[in-house]
């Protein structure tokens, strides 16, 4: 029962990430951005970072209380590959961090919208982050078999 809510938990927070980040990579159009979406931009990065976080450590309790145990888990070089990518992913998610905080203060401060070339190149990065997403479920069916 434990490995089930376990991994229950793992993919509820999965999940969630998948539909914030999705969340933001559709709001984050030039075409798109006004004063509300601004700030619900930033809004949704602040879930998309819980999530992640929940992500972790839903994932650190499989590995700790999960069937196979720690030692197993982390003898595997998948495992350290997926926690690598996962990272990367976190590592990227900072300059649309930083432009949604800069764009909400700017927006506060003066009224003024980010420029289109700015909104496309941050929009860019989040594609980034979405698409290397696509890779950890790929690890993680590989390692949960032991490939």
């Amino acid at each position: 029962m434990l490995e089930a809510c376990l991994a229950y938990a793992h993919f509820v927070a999965i999940l969630t990430l998948v539909v914030f980040l999705s969340s933001e990579a559709a709001l984050c159009r030039p075409e798109w951005l006004n004063a509300a979406a601004v700030h619900r931009l930033a809004r949704l990065d602040l879930i998309y970072l819980i999530a992640a976080v929940a992500v972790l450590a839903t994932g650190v309790a499989r590995t700790l209380w999960g069937v196979k145990g720690v030692e197993w888990y982390w003898a595997q070089p998948l495992l350290h590959a997926k926690l690598t990518l996962f990272v990367l992913i976190g590592l990227l998610s900072i300059r649309p961090t930083r432009a949604f905080m800069r764009w909400r203060r700017v927006l506060r401060e003066g009224g003024t919208l980010p420029p289109e070339a700015e909104v496309r190149s941050v929009r860019r990065w989040i594609m980034v982050q979405a698409h290397l997403l696509l890779l950890l479920p790929l690890a993680g069916v590989f390692l949960a078999r032991g490939l």
